[in-house]
């Protein structure tokens, strides 16, 4: 069998990237062993170390916070949008991705297209869901927009409760403010 698919030749590779690792912390008195049973040189002093791969980044002090919005009104039947807004009150930038999640009043339905496009409903279409890379600035904001539609049985004139938005992220240092109701008024059709 070739080096190249053996055991040996892993575990060759494996010890060197080790031996190189250890020399560089060591110094120079430090030498690694080659292939072929001979020993190599520690690397010179000064000499750039090899790359590492980075670590997890470390959890931010952030404070995702929901501002609400209440949506425009709209007609039995009709169509509005739901702006799930989140901001970033600091005092670091968010290092973990975190998730919007939309709960509509009974009566009213997700329509995409969503935005961001990847949001989603979920539990037979009573939530919508949309998540956010890392990176978000203190005192900067995301949105979601979900437009939605009302049954054409909800009564006019009148207002739909029982709306929220939630946001969840793991470097969020302050669950207290992560969620806020939203009502949608509905106005007889004109």
């Amino acid at each position: 069998m070739s080096r190249r698919g053996s055991a040996r030749g892993f575990f060759g590779r494996s010890l060197t990237v080790g031996c190189a690792l250890a020399a560089l912390a060591a110094g120079p008195a430090l030498a690694c062993p080659t292939d072929d049973g001979g020993q190599a040189p520690a690397p010179a002093a000064g000499q750039a170390p090899a790359p590492v791969a980075a670590a997890a980044p470390a959890a931010s002090d952030s404070d995702l916070v929901v501002v609400r919005i209440d949506p425009e009104a709209a007609a039995p039947g009709g169509t509005t949008t739901v702006h799930a807004f989140v901001a970033n009150f600091g005092p670091d930038r968010t290092a973990s991705p975190f998730t919007l999640v939309v709960t509509l009043p009974e009566g009213v339905t997700p329509e995409g297209p969503f935005f961001p496009e990847n949001c989603y409903p979920f539990q037979n279409g009573h939530r919508v869901r949309c998540t956010f890379p890392a990176g978000l600035p203190r005192f900067q904001s995301a949105t979601a927009m979900i437009p939605v539609r009302l049954a054409p049985t909800v009564p006019a004139p009148s207002t739909l409760t029982g709306g929220w938005v939630a946001v969840r992220g793991d470097d969020d240092r302050n669950e207290a403010n992560n969620k806020q109701p939203f009502e949608i008024a509905v106005v007889q059709s004109t």
